[in-house]
C-alpha cells in the first residue's frame, strides 16, 4: 500500500481495530441504557395511554350508570306519584271536579244551583200532577244527579277537545326548542296562542312557575286539572328531562307521535265497536217506543202506568232494572286505550 512495507500496514489495521475495540467497549454500555431507556418510555407511554383508555372507559360506564340510576329513581317517584294521582281521577272531588270542567264556580256557588235545580223540577213535577211520595226522588235527583251529570258531560268534553289539540302544541314546542328558544319560551308561546283548552292548561304552567315552582313542577301540576294520560306523559318527559338530561325536542317529538297513534287507536276501537253501541241504543229505546205505540193505540190501556200507584209503582222499578241493564251494556262497549 503506497509502497509502505506489510508490517507497517499490518500495524496500522490492528492498530484501527484495537481503537474501535476499545472504543465499542466504551460506548457500548451508553447505547444499551439509552435502548432500554427508549423501550422503558415506550412502556410507560403504553401503559399510559391503556391505562388513560381504561379511565375514559370506567368513566363513561359509570356516567351510564349514574344516569340509568338517576332515571330509574325519577321513574319510581313519578310512579308514586301517579298511583296517587290516579286515586284522585278516578273519584275526584266536587271542587276537582269544576276545575277538570273549565266552570269558573265555587263549590258554595254550585250547591246553591243545584238546590235552585232540585227546587223547579220539584215544581214541575207537582205542576205535572206526580204524586207526592216521589217529589222527594224528584228533589233528590234535581239536587244531587243532574247538576253533577252536567258537570260530567261538560268535564269529558274539555278532556276530548284538550287531546285533540294537545299533539298540535307538543310540536309547536318541538319547533321552538329546535329553533333555538328555551322550553318555558315554547311554553310561553303555547299559552298565548293555541287554543282552550289547551291554552289555559299551560297558561296555569306559567302562573305557577311564576310563584316559584320549577318547570317539571309546574308541567306535573296540569294532571290534577287535567287527568289525563297524555297529560302525564308529557309532565313524565320533561321530568326526566330535567333530571337525567338527554334531547328534549327528539323526546317531545316522540312523544307527540305515540299521542297521535293512541288517537288513531281509540278512533279505531270507537269504529269497531259502533255496531255494538247501536244495538244497546236501539235496545235501550225499544221501552220507549212501545209505550208510545201502545198509547197511540191504545191510550186507555197504557194511562193506567201514569193515572194509579201501582203504575208508578211499575215505572219505578222498570227505570231501575233498564238502568242497571244500560249500565252493564256500556260497561261492556267502553273500551279503554
Amino acid at each position: 500500500m503506497f509502497g509502505l512495507p506489510a508490517s507497517v500496514v499490518a500495524f496500522v489495521v490492528l492498530a484501527g481495530l484495537g481503537v474501535g475495540g476499545v472504543l465499542y467497549a466504551l460506548f457500548f454500555t451508553t447505547i444499551e441504557n439509552e435502548q432500554k431507556v427508549n423501550r422503558r418510555l415506550s412502556s410507560i407511554k403504553a401503559q399510559s395511554t391503556d391505562s388513560a383508555s381504561r379511565r375514559a372507559a370506567h368513566e363513561r360506564a359509570s356516567e351510564g350508570a349514574k344516569r340509568k340510576k338517576q332515571i330509574a329513581d325519577s321513574l319510581a317517584e313519578l310512579d308514586e306519584r301517579n298511583k296517587d294521582r290516579a286515586r284522585d281521577a278516578t273519584h275526584p272531588s266536587l271542587k276537582k271536579m269544576l276545575v277538570q270542567a273549565g266552570l269558573k264556580i265555587d263549590v258554595r256557588t254550585f250547591y246553591i244551583y243545584s238546590a235552585v235545580c232540585g227546587a223547579l223540577l220539584t215544581v214541575v213535577a207537582f205542576l205535572s200532577g206526580v204524586p207526592s211520595l216521589y217529589l222527594i226522588g224528584v228533589l233528590f235527583v234535581g239536587i244531587f244527579g243532574l247538576p253533577r251529570w252536567t258537570v260530567a258531560i261538560i268535564r269529558k268534553r274539555r278532556m276530548k277537545a284538550f287531546l285533540n289539540e294537545f299533539p298540535n302544541a307538543i310540536d309547536v314546542i318541538v319547533r321552538a326548542i329546535k329553533s333555538g328558544l328555551p322550553l318555558n319560551d315554547g311554553l310561553r308561546l303555547i299559552a298565548s296562542e293555541a287554543r282552550e283548552p289547551v291554552k289555559g292548561e299551560f297558561r296555569r304552567i306559567i302562573e305557577a312557575q311564576q310563584l316559584g315552582l320549577s318547570t317539571p313542577e309546574a308541567c306535573g301540576r296540569m294532571y290534577q286539572s287535567m287527568p289525563l294520560p297524555e297529560a302525564n306523559f308529557f309532565a313524565i318527559v320533561i321530568q326526566i328531562q330535567a333530571k337525567a338530561g338527554g334531547n328534549l325536542a327528539e323526546a317531545l317529538g316522540n312523544l307527540s307521535s305515540v299521542l297521535r297513534e293512541r288517537k288513531k287507536m281509540k278512533a279505531k276501537v270507537a269504529a269497531m265497536s259502533m255496531e255494538a253501541k247501536a244495538s244497546a241504543a236501539i235496545i235501550a229505546s225499544l221501552p220507549f217506543v212501545v209505550t208510545v205505540l201502545v198509547y197511540l193505540t191504545s191510550p186507555a190501556y197504557i194511562t193506567l202506568l201514569f193515572t194509579t200507584n201501582t203504575g208508578f209503582l211499575i215505572l219505578g222499578v222498570s227505570a231501575v232494572w233498564m238502568s242497571i241493564g244500560v249500565f252493564v251494556m256500556r260497561q261492556m262497549i267502553n273500551f279503554e286505550v
